[in-house]
C-alpha cells in the first residue's frame, strides 16, 4: 500500500513537471478561430508589473486536451492544461521571461483540441509594466459571516511567487477578531492593528516592539477603529464609531451596516496622547474614515450629516473633506474644505486614499452609507488634486462592488476589493495607474492553481501593500494579547 501510494505521488508530481515542459509543444497545424478564448481568471489584455507570479488560468469549459504559448521574441513557455489546476506555468521560465519583457508585450496563443483537430484562439496579449511593484500584500482572510466567524487572520503574500504566511492567526488568539491592519509608508517595520474580543486591544509594531493599547478611552472614545499613519510615523489618525448592522428582507443589498456616531480624532504616538478637534468631532456630523496626505500637511475625511439612526440610514451620505494639520503643533486649521458634494450628486464617499505622489486620491462612492462593501452598487472614483477633476476609474469598476483600496509606495499600483467573480466574495484587484491617471485593465492576485478563487471559502479584505515581509513573530503578537493594555492619555 505504501509503496502504491507511492508511485501514485509520483506520477502526480511527473504530470505536474511535464505540464510545462520543454517535452510540449505548439500543435503544428491548427484551424484559426475568430475567437478571445473564455477563461479565468479573465487574464485578458492586463497590464502586469516584472515581479508577479505566474498568471495561471484556465478554460471555462473542460476541454478534451488544451495547450498554451507565451512567447517574446525567440522565447516561449508552452504548457499543457492539467484539469481544474489550469496551465501550469513554470516559475523558472515565467520570472526569466519577465525579466527581458519590461515595457513589452508577451503574446498569449490558446490552442484546444476538439475531437482528432485542433485550434487555436486569437492571441491575447499580456503588457509587461517597467513600473516597479511594492512586492508585498498584507491582507486579512475572513469567513463571509455576518456576526460570527471562526476563522480569520492577518496574512501577508510574496507577490513574485505564491508564497503566503500569517501574521497572526486567531488561531493563537482564542478566535477573537483582529481586524484594521495599517503600515506608514508601506513600511512592514511598523504597523497599527486591532483585536476585539479577548486580547481587544489597539496594537503598535515599532522598532521591533510590540505595544499594546487600550482602545477604550473614555465615553466619548470607546475604541479607535479606522486608522491612518502621518508620515513621519508620530502620529496616527483614528476614528471611534459605533458601528452596528441589520439584514434586509428584500434588496440587492442583503446587509446593511451603519454607524450611530462616530467623530475622528489624532494619536500623538510618542506622547501617547489622544488630541481631539471640535472641526473633527462634533454631535452634529458623522466624521469617519481619516487618511493623511503624503506630506503630512493635510487630513482627509468623510463627513455626513449627523441622522436619527438607523430610521434615515439611507440620508446618511458622506462627503470628501480636508483640513490642514501642522505637526510641529499637533493642531489643525480652522477651515474646513469640502472636495466632493455629496448634496450636488446624492452619493456618499468612503475610503479617501492618496497616491503617495500627491496628485491623486481615489475613493469609493455608493448609495449612501459608508459601509461600501454591502452596496453592489459601489465604485472607484480618482480625484485629480492638481485640477480638481473627478472622475470614475471605469477600467476598475464592475456590475459588483468595488470597495477598500491603497496605493502602491511608487503610485503607480493600486490595489483594491472586488465582488465581480460571484458578488459574495472580496477579492484582491491589482491596476496600473500612469503618471496621468490613465488606468489600464486589472487582474487579480495570481494563485497556484486556477480555479483558487471558485473554491475558496474566505474574503480577502483590507488589502495593503508593504515593501518587504512583516517580520514579527506570530507567537510575539500573541503573547502580547496576554499583558494589560496601555492607558492612553487626553490632551488638554
Amino acid at each position: 500500500m505504501k509503496h502504491s501510494l507511492r508511485y501514485i505521488l509520483l506520477a502526480i508530481f511527473a504530470s505536474v513537471w511535464t505540464a510545462c515542459s520543454h517535452s510540449v509543444s505548439e500543435p503544428q497545424s491548427a484551424t484559426s478561430v475568430n475567437q478571445i478564448p473564455d477563461i479565468f481568471p479573465d487574464y485578458v489584455d492586463v497590464t502586469i508589473p516584472t515581479q508577479i507570479a505566474p498568471l495561471r488560468f484556465m478554460l471555462r469549459h473542460a476541454p478534451q486536451e488544451a495547450i498554451v504559448s507565451i512567447s517574446i521574441g525567440k522565447e516561449k513557455i508552452v504548457c499543457e492544461a492539467s484539469g481544474e489546476k489550469g496551465f501550469l506555468i513554470n516559475e523558472k521560465q515565467w520570472n526569466k521571461m519577465l525579466e527581458a519583457a519590461a515595457g513589452k508585450e508577451l503574446e498569449v496563443k490558446v490552442y484546444e483540441k476538439k475531437g482528432e483537430n485542433w485550434q487555436m484562439y486569437q492571441p491575447f496579449h499580456w503588457y509587461v509594466s517597467p513600473d516597479p511593484i511594492d512586492p508585498y500584500l498584507v491582507y486579512r482572510l475572513i469567513e463571509p459571516g455576518y456576526e460570527l466567524w471562526n476563522q480569520m487572520g492577518i496574512y501577508q503574500r510574496s507577490l513574485a511567487d505564491f508564497e503566503q504566511t500569517a501574521i497572526i492567526s486567531n488561531k493563537l488568539t482564542s478566535h477573537n477578531c483582529v481586524n484594521c491592519h495599517s503600515f506608514p509608508n508601506q513600511d512592514p517595520n511598523q504597523m497599527v492593528m486591532h483585536m476585539r474580543g479577548q486580547g481587544g486591544g489597539t496594537y503598535l509594531f515599532q522598532s521591533g516592539e510590540i505595544t499594546k493599547l487600550n482602545g477604550k478611552i473614555n465615553e466619548q472614545i470607546p475604541s479607535l477603529v479606522y486608522p491612518s499613519w502621518h508620515p513621519s510615523g508620530d502620529f496616527i489618525a483614528f476614528s471611534t464609531n459605533q458601528t452596528r448592522q441589520a439584514f434586509h428582507l428584500n434588496d440587492d443589498n442583503r446587509i446593511e451596516v451603519f454607524d450611530y456616531a462616530s467623530d475622528v480624532f489624532v494619536y500623538d504616538v510618542k506622547n501617547n496622547q489622544v488630541i481631539t478637534y471640535p472641526q473633527l468631532f462634533s454631535d452634529q456630523a458623522f466624521e469617519t474614515f481619516p487618511h493623511f496626505s503624503p506630506d503630512g500637511k493635510t487630513l482627509y475625511f468623510c463627513s455626513a450629516e449627523a441622522q436619527k439612526m438607523p430610521e434615515d440610514y439611507q440620508k446618511v451620505k458622506y462627503n470628501l473633506c480636508s483640513i490642514s494639520f501642522d505637526p510641529s503643533t499637533r493642531t489643525v486649521g480652522n477651515q474646513v474644505d469640502t472636495i466632493y458634494n455629496s448634496k450636488e450628486t446624492g452619493k456618499s464617499v468612503s475610503f479617501p486614499r492618496v497616491s503617495p505622489d500627491g496628485k491623486f486620491l481615489v475613493f469609493t462612492l455608493s448609495d449612501y452609507g459608508n459601509f461600501s462593501i454591502w452596496h453592489k452598487e459601489a465604485d472607484l472614483y480618482l480625484a485629480n488634486l492638481q485640477d480638481g477633476s473627478i472622475m470614475p476609474l471605469e477600467a476598475a469598476n464592475s456590475d459588483h462592488v468595488e470597495s477598500y483600496h491603497s496605493w502602491s509606495s511608487n503610485s503607480r499600483w493600486l490595489v483594491y476589493s472586488s465582488r465581480r467573480i460571484d458578488g459574495l466574495y472580496t477579492h484582491p484587484h491589482l491596476i496600473h495607474i500612469d503618471a496621468k491617471g490613465k488606468a489600464d485593465k486589472p487582474f487579480i492576485l495570481p494563485q497556484k492553481n486556477a480555479s483558487f478563487y471558485s473554491t475558496f471559502m474566505q474574503s480577502f479584505n483590507i488589502p495593503e501593500f508593504v515593501k518587504g515581509p512583516v517580520e514579527y513573530s506570530t507567537h510575539d503578537i500573541a503573547n502580547s494579547t496576554q499583558k494589560e493594555g496601555m492607558k492612553i492619555g487626553i490632551h488638554k
